[in-house]
């Protein structure tokens, strides 16, 4: 059996592969863990419960809570809230940890738990493993009467989180017409009321609690019902949030997306003409856009290049000590206002930018150079064992080869799905296509 947890918690097909028992188990390992052995007396310590919007968040998250309980440690439930909501929450409410419920992006079926510690940062693959291997162990403690653990309520939690983003756009609204497109997730409500609060003119799309259609057809990885209404609507900009609400996609006046690469360049760009990003730098994946790097260094910027994951990425900017990084399909961080990614506050943060620029996004946009970039998603069977395949390394090397200094392939599996992600960037996009597709065709053969 392989790793239980992968780039982002624990995710699979609710009730075949995350089921209830595996849920129950996650949650006597994590409290154990996180609550237990870090010296928390039985009953004193408090994990953060969230989920998202879907049909499995509440059986799942009867069984997490079951095995919190199960130790001895408080469960506080806060109910359909955004992921960050929940980093922010641990830390204001001052909790040992927390538990998110939700599969992000992913389709309705799938559900996922992911733990936070106690300042609402990710955990480490350390931390992890250590919870995985208490999973089956008689080492847990069982306590019985009173100290069973107890569940608590917290309604109406969201209200803090959004008192808490309203004070991070540090400027109205006012005049701007907004649309957001909630994807019927978990920032149906807050999203709306936050951009309400500071003045926009708010239409919202896919803003009702319909676990049923999350992500379908809508939201960050569907952008194109997002685009279409800023257009018709005259808007100055739109927003599409994932299912949990960790990452965004913008849209500007004309209908363009504007990806997390093009976010990080506009914002990270404003906080250096303003004196306010340490270094100069930021932090960004292997897989951000060859011309996001040029356009920043050309600025006088510098830019750290990790491995793929949102947790890798704020691994680099707490060790060196920088406030902005992220990932190409909108997960971005924003370090001095919370500790994971946050795609309502990385929204404001770019209508803050610019309000202050008074330039219509589009023309921001162009700022940030922009490579064309192919990303084939193949289907397999088993993951496992791809990096080892002959064949596959064969056909890679030899496009690796012909590329040479003008592109750059990157193969790898996807943490969450049974995929591998082939991307190819380059200038010319009819042969990056081509490279794509013959790579895609290689691994769909090897790993049928």
């Amino acid at each position: 059996m392989g790793r239980l947890f992968g780039t982002d918690g624990v995710r699979g097909v609710a009730n075949q592969e995350l089921t209830p028992e595996l849920a129950f188990q996650l949650g006597r390992a994590g409290a154990h863990v996180l609550v237990g052995k870090r010296g928390a007396a039985a009953g004193n310590g408090r994990i953060i419960v969230g989920r998202d919007t879907r049909v499995s968040g509440e059986m799942l998250e009867a069984a997490l809570v079951a095995g919190i309980t199960s130790t001895g440690v408080q469960a506080e439930l806060v109910g359909v809230v955004p992921t960050p909501g929940v980093a922010y929450l641990i830390r204001n409410l001052k909790a040992a940890a927390g538990a998110m419920i939700s599969a992000s992006h992913n389709p309705v079926a799938d559900n996922g738990i992911k733990f936070f510690d106690a300042e609402g940062y990710k955990l480490t693959d350390e931390v992890e493993d250590e919870i995985e291997s208490y999973l089956q162990s008689e080492e847990v403690a069982r306590p019985v009467g009173l100290e069973v653990g107890r569940v608590l309520r917290r309604e109406k939690a969201d209200n803090e989180y959004i008192k808490f983003l309203v004070t991070t756009a540090g400027r109205s609204f006012a005049g701007t017409t907004v649309v957001l497109d909630c994807a019927f997730g978990a920032t149906y409500r807050v999203a709306p009321r936050v951009f309400t609060e500071l003045g926009a003119n708010v239409i919202s799309l896919h803003d009702q609690e319909d676990g049923s259609r999350i992500n379908v057809r809508c939201g960050s990885t569907y952008p194109a019902i997002l685009q279409e209404a800023v257009v018709r609507q005259g808007a100055q900009i739109g927003f599409a949030y994932d299912g949990d609400g960790d990452r965004v996609i913008a849209v500007d006046e004309k209908g363009e997306v504007v990806n997390g690469d093009e976010i990080m360049g506009i914002c990270g760009l404003q906080l250096m003409a303003d004196g306010r990003l340490p270094h100069n730098t930021i932090a960004v994946t292997v897989y951000s856009n060859l011309g996001l790097i040029e356009s920043f260094q050309e600025a006088g910027g510098q830019v750290v290049i990790t491995e793929n994951g949102d947790r890798k990425v704020l691994a680099a900017m707490r060790e060196k000590g920088l406030v902005l990084g992220g990932e190409q399909s909108g997960h971005v961080i924003f370090l001095e206002h919370n500790s994971t990614g946050d795609g309502i506050l990385t929204s404001l943060q770019l209508m803050t930018a610019f309000l202050r620029a008074g330039q219509p996004l589009s023309v921001l946009k162009k700022k940030i150079r922009k490579f064309p970039q192919v990303l084939e998603n193949v289907r397999v069977e088993q993951k496992e064992g791809w990096e080892e395949n002959k064949r596959i390394q064969e056909v890679i090397a030899k496009y690796r080869q012909l590329l040479g200094s003008n592109g750059r392939i990157f193969v790898r599996a996807s943490g969450t799905e049974p995929l591998i992600r082939v991307m190819v960037e380059g200038p010319d996009r009819e042969v990056l296509q081509t490279i794509g597709q013959e790579i895609a065709r290689v691994i769909a053969a090897e790993l049928k």
